[in-house]
């Protein structure tokens, strides 16, 4: 067990009992499995969400869902309603909102393929839940307690995901609002944190592959590892993307466009189809030395 050192960072005996007793493991065994949208979420298989940052226009997200669907992803990622860190907008971004909404339930017909997408705000609550399957509280969002509590009471599956300043006990106390709301099913995703040195100058954060174990040490909900976010630079998406699923995830979150260069948002980090597809198959390989398997193609 982590000792408590630190307190505010490390976890306690007395936090599992006190802090967060629903997020908890009960034992050494008990992992936390459900269905979303027929795809098992903490088992052996490892479910792909794949899509762009943003939703751009009609055309693109439903080419990328029919793509990422074809090589095997059960989810498509995209964001309708997008936060950013300032609040200057390229000539490029236009947060599509309700519109995109809309798209995404287009693409979701056309391509037979389930939908993360997220939500920032209460009032758009109903709107999101039209659509989506899984619910996404982004990393802005994740201390944003009533909106967690909100979403939770939806009973839709809720992804939340890790602030990039967070310590492991502040994540599993955000996974608590949404458990005490009667939600059981609660994704936790890794996109990265704030360190002194990337090893880049373009990359804003760190993927932290040990909270993946140290984690799964505390809690009995499934792990997701969003790699593109982390690393900010396509070419390391795919090695992270390899050491998510040997760290133990339990879904992988990717970034994917057909013209990644000319994404409106974040274009250096998404990767185009054929380098999904072909990663795809790598990641199947790779789940396979761990009797697990991320594609039912």
């Amino acid at each position: 067990m982590i000792q408590n050192k630190a307190p505010g960072k490390d976890v306690s005996i007395e936090d599992l009992k006190e802090k967060f007793p629903l997020a908890a493991k009960k034992n050494a065994d008990h992992f936390s499995s459900f269905d979303v949208a027929g795809v098992s979420f903490g088992k052996e298989f490892i479910p792909v969400m794949a899509g762009p940052n943003m939703v751009e226009n009609e055309e693109l997200i439903v080419e990328t869902a029919i793509h990422v669907k074809k090589s095997g992803a059960e989810f498509l990622r995209g964001g309708a309603f997008k936060p950013l860190s300032f609040p200057y907008r390229s000539e490029k971004y236009n947060e599509t909102r309700e519109n995109g909404i809309k798209w995404l339930g287009i693409a979701k017909k056309e391509a037979n393929i389930g939908i993360i997408t997220e939500v920032m705000e209460e009032k758009y609550l109903d709107l999101v839940c039209e659509v989506a399957d899984i619910i996404q509280i982004g990393s802005r969002n994740m201390q944003n307690y009533p909106l967690i509590s909100e979403a939770a009471k939806t009973q839709k599956p809720l992804m939340i995901k890790r602030h990039y300043g967070a310590s492991l006990r502040d994540w599993l106390g955000a996974a608590e609002y949404a458990l005490y709301e009667g939600n059981n099913k609660i994704i936790l995703c890794e996109r990265g944190v704030s360190v002194p040195h990337t090893h880049r100058d373009s990359s804003r954060f760190l993927l932290d592959l040990q909270v993946v174990p140290a984690a799964k040490e505390l809690t009995h909900l499934p792990i997701a590892v969003d790699p593109s976010h982390a690393t900010f630079w396509r070419p390391w998406v795919e090695s992270m993307t390899l050491a998510s699923i040997a760290s133990g995830a339990d879904s992988i979150m990717l970034e994917v466009h057909p013209d990644p260069s000319n994404a409106a948002v974040d274009p250096l980090q998404p990767i185009d189809f054929n380098d999904f597809s072909k990663l795809m198959e790598k990641m199947q390989k790779t789940a396979g030395v761990f009797d697990r398997k991320v594609t039912h193609v």
